[in-house]
């Protein structure tokens, strides 16, 4: 088994260097593949940032990757619930963060806007005001 940098996975997907795009593919398509949730967490950024991809092209990308049978991904559980967060309007970012926390009674924010999205899923985000004010 090899793992991959989120280069590789770039040229992939965009095709934007024919060299390239087509050795990833070569190396995709003839190898037992590992891809780390690092590897994810950037090409998620990388496909929006610079690529300017939408929400629903980025998670087909992923998708589409992480559906190759030769690819395994580190902690498929994790990478799941991230991407379904993702999906439901999560900045992939922190949806990889949450999903990755595991069973924790509660996961701290300053970020308003992540920690409505994902209590409004019925999860225990909490804004770090709030928790500070709750202890006085």
């Amino acid at each position: 088994m090899i793992a991959v940098d989120t280069n590789v996975l770039v040229r992939y997907v965009t095709n934007d260097d024919e060299i390239q795009a087509r050795q990833a593919m070569e190396l995709l398509g003839s190898n037992e593949i590992l891809v780390t949730k690092t590897v994810l967490l950037e090409l998620g950024w990388v496909l929006e940032a610079v690529y300017e991809l939408s929400l629903e092209a980025v998670l087909r990308a992923m998708r589409h990757i992480l559906g190759l049978p030769n690819v395994r991904i580190e902690s498929p559980g994790e990478v799941s619930l991230a991407l379904e967060l993702y999906r439901k309007g999560l900045d992939f970012a922190d949806a990889m963060h949450f999903a990755s926390a595991g069973a924790v009674s509660a996961f701290y924010t300053f970020d308003a806007k992540f920690s409505g999205r994902v209590r409004a899923q019925g999860d225990p985000v909490v804004p770090v005001e709030e928790a500070i004010s709750a202890k006085k």
